[in-house]
């Protein structure tokens, strides 16, 4: 083992002990008392439940996440892509379709490595605390989905990675970031009407209370959009949600059938206001331009790592190529990667705080916010007092507990 797979390795063990240290510190930093917020929402009975549905979930993740790194360590170690990279060049292909049969065989074996973590995620944790309502034949279903659509999707984008790198020069990174940035935008509008209606059923929400309060509040707002629907997401899960879609005039608002049975008019639409809240501070926008920016800098440090002949000496390959460069570099990139996440997640927080306070002075009703914060909390089990660290490292919304705080501070 050269310096440079050790260098590569040491990357990839830090990421997992810090990850892994967070997850520790979160699961002792719960506490058996029921804060008194939560008082009247929680019973003895069911806030134990909680606890454990933490402890279960981070063990599980914990697991899965040292199984994989140790795959990964044995595979860079053993030479596995050096192999699975003689098996593609003996098709005879040019570089991109080369590219795609190695990038190819490798998701799929990571895909099918992780196929018995996702069924026990879902029918033995989320089916023990009352969560998972999806059947085999629906998991099934899924997987192929995905795996079709991630196929043409990142082959896509991958295919033209390659040749941009492969032909352009020392300017390629510039046109494959442009490249990108144009097919994510068009994805953003493709994907509410032409991919998530593979997987579930949208219709128009019904007349009624909640539509009238909600359309009012979008109108006063002078907030345009598509229109209300409801997404039958009870089919796989009991846990609730809801969220924007598109962009523009071509925004929707999509509300989880299970949202819309357990929470009251004001409620739901104290949640939608906090999401029109995020469209109209600009914080889709802001995050977007976070995104690519980040993105800018992923392409611009590949450009200069992609053709280093130590970066293929640490994954003991005999030959260089265009599409194995940029495989690796993503086991190189993962620390900066992490430090990326965390600045996003705490722009995300902050987002989620003025979101908040929008939707609190314009609707009136914080106490519908309120409620359904806790409501939310309540029927998904989440954590109310999640470790500092943890929340620094990985949360894109502030815990529960503040955010009840911050709003009760708000002045309408």
């Amino acid at each position: 083992m050269n310096v440079y797979t050790l260098l590569i390795i040491s990357f990839l063990i830090a990421v997992y002990v810090i990850e892994t240290i967070a997850d520790y510190l979160n699961v002792k930093n719960i506490s058996n008392d029921i804060p008194e917020e939560f008082e009247k929402y929680y019973d003895k009975e069911k806030y134990d439940k909680a606890q454990r549905y933490l402890k279960e979930k981070t063990k599980f993740s914990v697991n899965s996440s040292t199984f994989f790194i140790i795959v990964q360590i044995i595979f860079i170690t053993a030479g596995g892509f050096n192999a699975v990279d003689k098996f593609a060049r003996l098709f005879g292909f040019g570089e991109i379709i080369t590219g795609l049969i190695f990038a190819g065989i490798l998701l799929l074996a990571v895909s099918i490595l992780k196929i018995p973590f996702s069924a026990y995620n879902i029918f033995v944790i989320e089916e023990k605390f009352g969560f998972n309502k999806m059947t085999v034949k629906t998991f099934i279903s899924d997987l192929l989905k995905s795996w079709i659509i991630g196929a043409i999707i990142g082959g896509v984008v991958f295919a033209v990675i390659i040749w941009f790198f492969g032909d352009f020069g020392s300017a390629a990174w510039v046109y494959a970031f442009a490249a990108v940035i144009i097919f994510e935008l068009a994805i953003t509008f493709i994907y509410p009407v032409a991919v998530m209606p593979l997987f579930n059923k949208f219709t128009p929400l019904e007349d009624g209370e909640l539509k009238t309060s909600v359309e009012e509040y979008a109108k006063k707002q002078n907030f345009k959009m598509k229109g209300l629907f409801k997404m039958d997401n009870s089919k796989r899960s009991s846990k609730s949600n809801a969220f924007f879609a598109g962009f523009g005039r071509f925004r929707r608002i999509v509300l989880f059938d299970t949202l819309i049975q357990k929470h009251t008019a004001d409620e739901l639409t104290s949640v939608l206001a906090h999401e029109m809240g995020h469209f109209k501070l600009g914080h889709i926008i802001r995050q977007m331009i976070f995104g690519f920016a980040t993105l800018g800098l992923m392409f611009f440090i590949l450009s200069l790592f992609i053709n280093s002949s130590w970066l293929f000496e640490a994954f003991r390959m005999e030959r260089q190529s265009v599409y194995a460069g940029i495989i690796f570099f993503g086991f190189l990139y993962s620390p900066i990667s992490m430090i990326t996440n965390i600045i996003s997640s705490i722009l995300s927080r902050k987002h989620e705080y003025e979101a908040d306070a929008y939707a609190v002075t314009t609707y009136k009703k914080p106490q519908s916010m309120i409620d359904a914060l806790k409501k939310l909390s309540v029927d998904n089990l989440s954590n109310l007092s999640p470790h500092p660290f943890k929340v620094f490292l990985e949360y894109s919304h502030p815990p529960v507990l503040e955010r009840i705080k911050a709003i009760k501070n708000i002045k309408t």
